[in-house]
Order: structure tokens, then C-alpha cells, then sequence
């Protein structure tokens, strides 16, 4: 079952084409990998799925439902996620509090509510705070849940995002570049998250340049050059498309 459908998607920059007629599906329950050259148009398309850009033409289907240009917190509320390329936590917050920023788009408490703390608006803080230490438990980052995001290595950075991410309780889930900065100790770990996410039942897009990673944890791959897709399919398959080889991973074969 494709859980998202991207039909016919253009988005330009003044004359730049920085997405160029894209067409994808993402089945449900599976890892999927967005991969290409430096400019290639892979953030743009995430951008476009969540709200951040508007396309000039094609729309984004989630679930059979047409979410194309909806506002960026009505697609988190509709159960998609996302990290950035750059990371972007709070960075004078706790570890805790940043993964409570990601319940916020759950809870139904208003300001009168908040203000009086009634008994429903003290149980959906409970109900908050048990759902931000299970996620900083599930990226292994509990025991550091008073530390100042700031305060966290690069790659903790990127788990406590991913964190705060899964707080917002999706059915998808958007990784852009997750193993940047980190070592290869780190991004044996992050296969095995990213892997445990899916196990959740949570659908994984991601862009990520480590092709050793994205070898071993997606399904399949969609490649982009110039805004446009060159091939479709399971790695092995993209890894020996000769036109792939030629626009990004070259004749490697340790890959």
C-alpha cells in the first residue's frame, strides 16, 4: 500500500528548476532512500512534502489524502515528521525539554486550562512527559535528559532531533542527512534506529550520503540529478544502473 504519492512535482527558483516533474511513491512500512549529487533537488522535495515550499505544479498524496501546500503544522498533525540537514534544536533548552517541544502538536490543552492547571490539562502533561523520556529512551539519550542540548556531541544532536521527531507521534518519518557528523561507531547505531523506527510500524524517508548506510538500511532508492529522477528501484538494481554510476556513485566497488 503506498502510504505517500508524489505525482508531477515542479518547484522553481526564479530560473532555477529546482525540482523537475519528480514522481515517487513510498510504500508504507518500508525505508526508502532519496539519493544524488550535492543540488540535486533532494531537500526541495522534502521541503515540498512538508509544508515548508509550495509546488509550482504536482501535488503530494499522503494516505489518499491531498496534501499539497497545507500549512506545515497541519501536515505534522496528519503524521509526518521530519530532521534537517541542519540541525535545528533548541540549544539553551534541556534534552527533555526539546523532545516535549515535539508533543505539543498532540496536545489539546488551551490557555485557560493551562492557566487554572486542571485535572485534563495536568494528565495531558503526564501523558507528554512519559512520551518524551520513552523517546529519549528509544534513542538511547535518557540518561542525559537534564544536559543543555547544547551541550550534546553532533551526533547526539542528531539522535535528540530524531527524538523529538517520534515525540509528534507520526506515521512518517523524514531523515535528512541523520549520519552527518557522525563516527562510524555512531552510525552503526543509527542502522539499528533507523531499523527499529520502521519496526514501529513508522515509515522512513531519508536522505543520507553514507552509501554504506543507506545500502544496509533501505529497500529502495530514488535517485535524483538536476531535479529529475534517473532510477527507481532496490539498491542493488540503482547500484548497477549505468546512468546512476555516472552522475553520483561512480565505478566504486566497495559500495
Amino acid at each position: 500500500m503506498s502510504l505517500l504519492r508524489l505525482t508531477n512535482l515542479t518547484k522553481t527558483f526564479g530560473g532555477l528548476i529546482a525540482v523537475n516533474d519528480v514522481s515517487m511513491t513510498v510504500e508504507q512500512g518500508s525505508i526508502v532512500g532519496l539519493i544524488g549529487p550535492n543540488g540535486a533537488g533532494k531537500t526541495t522535495v522534502f521541503n515540498l512534502i512538508t509544508g515548508n515550499y509550495k509546488p509550482d505544479s504536482g501535488t503530494v498524496e499522503f494516505d489518499g489524502e491531498d496534501l499539497t501546500g497545507r500549512p506545515t503544522h497541519r501536515i505534522v498533525v496528519r503524521g509526518i515528521a521530519r530532521t534537517f540537514q541542519t540541525i535545528r534544536l533548541f540549544q539553551n533548552m534541556s534534552v527533555l525539554e526539546n523532545v516535549l517541544a515535539g508533543c505539543h502538536c498532540r496536545m489539546k490543552s488551551g490557555l485557560l486550562s493551562s492557566l487554572f492547571r486542571t485535572r485534563s490539562q495536568r494528565a495531558e502533561e503526564r501523558r507528554a512527559l512519559e512520551r518524551a523520556v520513552h523517546e529519549l529512551e528509544f534513542v538511547g539519550l535518557a540518561a542525559q535528559h537534564a544536559n543543555l542540548a547544547r551541550n550534546l556531541s553532533y551526533g547526539n544532536q542528531r539522535l535528540l532531533e530524531i527524538a523529538r521527531a517520534l515525540a509528534s507521534d507520526p506515521r512518517f518519518i523524514i531523515l535528512d542527512e541523520p549520519a552527518g557528523g557522525m563516527n562510524d561507531h555512531e552510525t552503526a547505531q543509527l542502522i539499528d534506529l533507523i531499523r527499529a523506527i520502521r519496526d514501529r510500524g513508522i515509515t522512513v524517508l531519508l536522505i543520507e550520503h553514507d552509501m554504506g548506510l543507506v545500502m544496509k538500511v533501505c529497500e529502495q532508492l530514488v535517485v535524483l540529478e538536476y531535479g529529475a529522477v534517473i532510477a527507481q528501484g532496490t539498491p542493488d538494481a540503482v547500484k548497477a544502473d549505468p546512468r546512476v554510476i555516472e552522475a553520483y556513485l561512480g565505478a566504486d566497488d566497495d559500495l
